[in-house]
């Protein structure tokens, strides 16, 4: 920070002077492309989301681009690209080079992702479009301060990706120990979620969301807490698994999760209750850890109904096995997935880092 101090010192001692998006930039709408269209190559296609769609044999980019997603549901996520790449449902950035370098602009803009959430346009589809972003004022220091906030901000980048490919690599290893330890002979018995679990299902009680009483309390629906209320209708440790909803084929997130304590539960999610934590929380291991295809039924809506649930086998695993393998995995996922602990809670703490210096770094004395 003090190099860079120094060297604004030196190159801008009456300030940083702002300009507006659109003074100082050009936008480009992207070319539509679908996948049937793409042809089989390593050229990212930028359509809206935070990674690449698909990938095609041509680009319409190419250099350093900065680019701004121009519908649904990432509409105006930016993102920035070392390579070339095809812009399809987006829209890219070009700064004047004269001013700036390209990344310096992709970090002023990550900096304001907020704002540029909020000129969002349209009813069921938002849209963002470079009209939107061009009042927005950025500064413009001297480009040898620019590479030298770029230097800094790129070590930050590098130190979480580092971070980061660690802990998936702690996560594939997470998921192979658990395979591993779920994993049976030929003559392993088996048992059902009928047979060692009781179904609560008959005491839960949707609520419209007009009709719900703002409170503390949380309403739990098929993939998690959807609101809080201010009363309960369950109290205690329960597993609740998914009734409904794409995520029963995609697994975006788990369909089975335990929830403790005061809570009201709708229909969507199927209420269980045991005997112990080892037998409840390894039940919960074993159904996010297998395909529940065979037992959902339903195209545009999956649904895994109470007597496909019921049947669904279980391997009948001794409680003083049950509570070893519990045991062990929730060392394991804990130092995964806990933010309060190792390798989660370092990059945690790094990605708060980098937004502390970025913030910084990016805030500079107004020229007169």
């Amino acid at each position: 920070m003090k190099r860079l101090e120094e060297l604004i010192g030196a190159l801008a001692p009456g300030g940083i002077p702002r300009l507006t998006l659109g003074e100082i930039a050009t936008f480009k709408r992207g070319t539509a492309i679908t996948k049937k269209d793409t042809t089989e190559g390593p050229v990212p296609v930028i359509a809206g989301g935070r990674a690449p769609a698909y990938f095609h044999a041509e680009a319409n980019r190419s250099g350093e681009t900065i680019t701004v997603a121009g519908s649904g549901v990432y509409a105006g996520y930016v993102g920035y690209w070392s390579e070339p790449v095809f812009v399809s449902d987006a829209f890219s950035v070009h700064p004047d080079p004269e001013l700036f370098e390209p990344k310096f602009v992709y970090y002023f803009l990550s900096l304001k992702q907020d704002e540029i959430h909020k000129t969002k346009t349209g009813g069921g589809v938002p849209h963002v479009h470079g009209r939107n972003l061009a009042p927005l004022e950025i500064p413009v220091p001297p480009i040898a301060v620019q590479r030298e906030i770029i230097g800094i901000l790129d070590l930050f980048n590098e130190l979480e990706a580092v971070l980061e490919a660690e802990l998936d690599a702690r996560r594939r290893q997470f998921v192979h120990y658990r395979d591993m330890l779920l994993a049976g002979g030929a003559d392993r018995q088996w048992t059902t979620v009928e047979s060692i679990a009781t179904n609560l299902d008959w005491r839960r009680r949707p609520v419209a969301k007009s009709a719900r009483t703002p409170g503390e309390i949380p309403y739990y629906g098929a993939s998690g807490v959807v609101d809080y209320v201010s009363d309960y209708i369950f109290e205690g440790d329960y597993l609740l698994v998914s009734e409904d909803g794409a995520n029963l084929l995609t697994r975006s997130s788990p369909i089975a999760f335990s929830v403790s304590g005061r809570a009201w539960i709708n229909n969507h999610a199927h209420v269980l209750e045991f005997g112990t934590y080892a037998e409840r929380r390894f039940v919960e291991i074993y159904l996010n850890s297998i395909d529940l295809a065979a037992y959902v039924t339903g195209g545009a809506q999956p649904k895994l109904n109470q007597a496909n649930l019921n049947k669904i086998p279980i391997p009948a695993v001794p409680l003083s096995k049950q509570e070893r393998i519990v045991s062990a995995l929730d060392r394991f996922d804990a130092l995964v997935n806990d933010l309060s602990v190792g390798l989660p809670a370092e990059l945690n703490a790094r990605r708060r880092q980098y937004e502390h210096y970025r913030d910084r770094l990016l805030t500079f004395p107004e020229a007169v």
